[in-house]
């Protein structure tokens, strides 16, 4: 794990001042894949970060060592009704996609920079956002194309629950995976 690795946690009212240095780790993170994908440009991933920073219960972590910042998760509860499940191209029963309003916690981001890479990071990130949520379980895409960070994702217990395909352009099809909080 990194030593001296100090987690901050954060929500909607920091997420203007956040913005900026979340949109510096993405487009660093992303720089190569932009390069050949429109989906993976920061403009794309601008409108999603504001379309989320701006709903209820939005949480956000970030970790820093010492005063850089080595990475960050960052969801909010799924809205009841929520079209989170409207591009599943798996057929599952209505009751698992079915949203109240406070039963799934989505997992939209989490990126580390890469000096942090293979250090616990991204583990120490991603328990720090889902720590404590009052959900019952927790949701993510992962990009099919990576099938790295699926079995990163496995060995921490989350289970692919199908293939989704956000009904965004130019979106690739993801492995919708859930992670029970209780």
């Amino acid at each position: 794990m990194t030593t001296g690795m100090a987690i901050r946690h954060y929500d909607h009212r920091h997420a203007a001042a956040l913005r900026p240095l979340l949109l510096e780790v993405y487009g660093e993170v992303y720089a190569e894949a932009a390069k050949t994908d429109p989906f993976a440009g920061v403009d794309r991933f601008a409108q999603g970060l504001d379309a989320w920073s701006t709903k209820p219960g939005w949480t956000c972590v970030v970790g820093y060592d010492g005063d850089q910042a080595a990475g960050y998760a960052y969801g909010a509860p799924l809205a009841a009704g929520a079209p989170w499940w409207g591009g599943l191209l798996t057929d599952v029963a209505p009751d698992v996609t079915e949203e109240t309003g406070s039963r799934t916690y989505a997992l939209s981001e989490l990126m580390v920079r890469v000096p942090w890479r293979k250090t616990g990071t991204a583990k120490q990130l991603h328990d720090a956002l889902l720590d404590g949520r009052p959900e019952e379980r927790a949701t993510l895409l992962v990009d099919q194309s990576h099938p790295k960070v699926h079995a990163l994702y496995e060995s921490w217990g989350w289970q692919t629950l199908g293939d989704l395909r956000p009904r965004l352009p130019g979106a690739p099809v993801f492995h919708a995976m859930l992670l029970p909080l209780r």
